[in-house]
């Protein structure tokens, strides 16, 4: 009797927690309903602190406001820095509050920085002009190499960024403006006592010389072999190369150096180097002179430096060929 008292209290029980349990979930059920019906799911969102919206869809507002941020290459910029960017909290909303986006957008953005990005065109490192695109700087460059600028070795293109951006000059102005036509520099070669013990003729024709020539030095060539002008009364006997002052001159082969210094005539400063088998070489109007009579020297190693000593109108190398005293074209062996 016992044992059946106890069962019935406990299914007693168990029917009332079992009613409660239904009761708790019905308002639960009405209580989420309510819920829904007034309420939805959204984002808080402040900066700085401060509220300034709600979103309902916080990845499609952040990823608005990052590409904000990114580059614009059709407006030149290279980003957009913002001050400080918003943070997101989830939270119930009342359903005639709207939510705002695009209020939010503008109050993030409005005080950001923009960095552009252009291209410069330099000469001598010195910023000239500004183009929108490297295609453009590149265009600018090839063009200036199509005409054979003199100036072409000293341009060059620099990327450039700054909160402002720079006015833009079109490729033709710039091709224009930029543009050197090179000048050619007619330079005398006077005869003077060591120079005619040097030499005893001039001959056009190709001779062997029994050893192979480096260019003596790296530049333009203004007056060549044999050329003849107003400003000289005889054939041009050597090889007008020019350089910038203080260019390294290399020996063109090995040799021993028979002459170093200045015998005040029109060669001004100059080295003479023999290479045997009566093959000799002749550096003149250098600025500096870097080896002594007597000096063994290999081929490629730094003998002088570019000048315009002597009778010169400009910095240049002049570069003699001989053998057996007779002078030859030095391009029927190097440049």
């Amino acid at each position: 009797m016992f044992n059946i008292n106890i069962l019935r209290k406990a299914a007693i029980t168990t029917r009332k927690s079992i009613k409660l349990m239904i009761l708790i979930i019905l308002s639960a059920i009405v209580l989420i309903g309510l819920v829904v019906l007034f309420y939805s799911p959204t984002y808080e969102v402040s900066l700085n602190g401060e509220v300034i919206g709600y979103t309902a869809n916080k990845s499609e507002l952040q990823a608005k406001i990052n590409e904000y941020t990114s580059e614009d290459e059709e407006n030149n910029i290279a980003f957009r820095q913002i001050d400080a960017m918003p943070t997101y909290k989830l939270c119930l909303l009342k359903k005639d509050i709207e939510t705002n986006d695009d209020e939010i957008y503008s109050k993030v953005t409005e005080d950001s920085t923009a960095y552009y990005k252009y291209y410069a065109i330099t000469e001598d490192k010195k910023e000239k002009f500004y183009v929108s695109t490297f295609k453009d700087a590149e265009d600018i460059l090839d063009k200036l190499e199509d005409k054979d600028s003199a100036n072409c070795d000293d341009l060059g293109i620099l990327e450039k960024y700054g909160k402002e951006l720079k006015e833009f000059t079109d490729i033709e102005t710039c091709v224009s403006k930029l543009y050197e036509k090179k000048v050619v520099v007619q330079r005398t070669v006077y005869s003077t006592p060591s120079a005619s013990n040097y030499s005893s003729g001039v001959s056009s024709s190709k001779v062997s010389l029994g050893i192979s020539l480096i260019n003596p030095v790296s530049g333009v060539i203004t007056s060549r072999f044999g050329s003849n002008d107003s400003v000289r009364d005889h054939s041009h006997t050597g090889l007008d190369i020019s350089a910038p002052y203080g260019t390294p001159i290399k020996a063109a082969a090995s040799g021993t150096v028979t002459y170093s210094g200045n015998a005040n005539d029109g060669y001004g400063y100059y080295v003479i180097i023999s290479h045997g088998n009566g093959v000799t070489t002749l550096y003149a109007h250098c600025s500096q002179l870097l080896v002594s009579k007597g000096q063994t020297v290999s081929q490629g190693t730094v003998i002088a430096k570019v000048g315009s000593t002597g009778n010169s109108t400009g910095n240049h190398l002049h570069f003699e060929v001989r053998k057996n005293g007779i002078t030859y074209n030095p391009q029927n062996y190097v440049y």
